[in-house]
């Protein structure tokens, strides 16, 4: 991934099926969910009782008693428990960049093989205290005596008892991701039936990939699910065309339920490793890792004009590609993290717009189009699912197989998070 370091090879991947919220996996933990993906990906490989040299993952929506989480998976999962392990959290990018600092260290000689993933609940999301009874509760566990640790709650009223849900707006503009997004679409002028068109697209091309058999040994069975369930076989331009909006309920209003992702529950992850290690153990080479990068966007205009939320991947992409030598048309498949369709036009849409690559990116011409056809092949976000810190490791074994499958070619990754990050990288075979 740099000059003079060892090549990063994705030797495979493993997941369980991606759910809806609130349903198959209710009952399910992020530790269940990651620990089973782990384990699933530890037997695919032959990988009991080995000793690693490291494990990354991590979850958005994250309990206080998971802050060891992926340790505490790794313990469960099958790994000599001597294999170190930790924990990241960036927001919808985080098994991208576990895979990534993974890599790294392989690339670097620190290690010679390593797991990245990531896994989200929304079903099992933590409930945080109201300010006034967390202050009652940590005055009492203060407390010298049963007299002081008792009379903090004589300032207890019934309205302090109400627990404080997760929220995903963004804390410097209050505004909702999607919301946010909504913005977005006004100012690039990404109409409704072209948003739905790609949400269309992504449903047909993962129905397609599951009935062909393609997911078939990348995702494994947990908790009654075999299957992705939230890819909708049977959805039609027009049935997507009569969902209202969601963000924006006035007539102007363009993004819904239907070209949006879902709130998703599950887990994936991805193994790495030297080419020597994978030699050793007789373990095929699907891609290689060869470059990334990451961006941010001032959303909040704290430094100058606002800029959309979700568009710091079309800066990362081009200072990835300017490092790789390439252009933006020379990929096989293009892996772009489908957020909200809406999302993925504006950025083609940047990309492709010579005021935007002048004065935005500080680019003599625009990057360019990409051929569409080649955009998510065995679907996307919006069809199968975004478990939020579990989407990158999902992409990464999608991609990696796509491009042993072809033979050949390279792939292109792009993510967008929460707080107005990008997250890419490039895979070759």
């Amino acid at each position: 991934m740099t000059d003079g370091a060892r090549p990063v090879a994705i030797l495979g991947s493993a997941r369980i099926p991606f759910a809806r919220a609130n349903g198959a996996y209710v009952e399910e933990s992020n530790q269940d969910m990651l620990t089973a993906a782990l384990a699933a990906l530890i037997d695919r490989f032959g990988l009991r009782g080995e000793r690693l040299g490291e494990v990354a993952a991590g979850a958005v929506l994250k309990h206080s008693r998971d802050w060891n989480l992926t340790r505490e998976a790794v313990q469960g999962a099958g790994l000599d428990p001597r294999t170190p392990a930790y924990d990241v959290q960036r927001a919808c990018g985080t098994s991208l960049t576990t895979t990534v600092q993974v890599a790294r260290r392989i690339a670097r000689g620190e290690i010679e093989a390593g797991i990245a993933g990531g896994v989200d609940t929304v079903s099992d999301a933590p409930l945080a205290l109201g300010a006034k009874l967390r202050r009652i509760v940590l005055d009492s566990a203060r407390g010298k005596n049963p007299t002081a640790r008792l009379s903090p709650w004589l300032r207890l009223r019934p309205r302090d008892l109400m627990p404080s849900a997760p929220t995903v707006s963004e804390p410097r503009t209050g505004l909702s991701m999607g919301e946010h997004c909504e913005r977005m679409a006004k100012e690039w002028r990404i109409a409704r039936g072209d948003q739905d068109a790609l949400a269309y697209l992504s449903h047909a091309n993962a129905a397609a990939a599951w009935r062909e058999g393609f997911y078939a040994d990348l995702v494994t069975p947990f908790a009654g699910l075999s299957a992705d369930n939230n890819v909708r076989a049977d959805t039609t331009p027009e049935k997507l065309a009569a969902l209202k909006p969601a963000y924006d309920r006035t007539p102007s209003g363009t993004l819904t339920a239907g070209n949006s992702t879902p709130l998703t529950d599950g887990a994936a992850c991805v193994l790495l490793a030297s080419e020597a290690w994978a030699r050793a153990r007789g373990l095929d080479v699907q891609a290689y890792l060869t470059h990334s990068a990451v961006a941010a966007v001032d959303y909040a205009g704290l430094a100058g004009p606002a800029e959309g939320l979700l568009m710091a991947p079309a800066y990362a992409v081009p200072e990835m590609l300017d490092r790789a030598g390439i252009r933006l048309q020379n990929f096989a498949v293009y892996e772009i993290h489908e957020a909200f369709a809406a999302q993925v036009l504006c950025t083609l849409r940047a990309w492709e717009s010579e005021a935007y690559c002048r004065t935005r990116l500080q680019r003599p011409e625009p990057l360019g189009a990409i051929d569409r056809a080649r955009l998510n092949p065995r679907g996307g976000s919006i069809a199968v699912g975004h478990p939020f810190a579990a989407t990158g490791a999902r992409i990464v074994g999608t991609l990696a197989k796509e491009l042993a499958l072809r033979g050949s070619g390279r792939g292109l990754i792009s993510i967008c998070t929460a707080g107005g990050m990008g997250v890419t990288a490039i895979l070759e075979r």
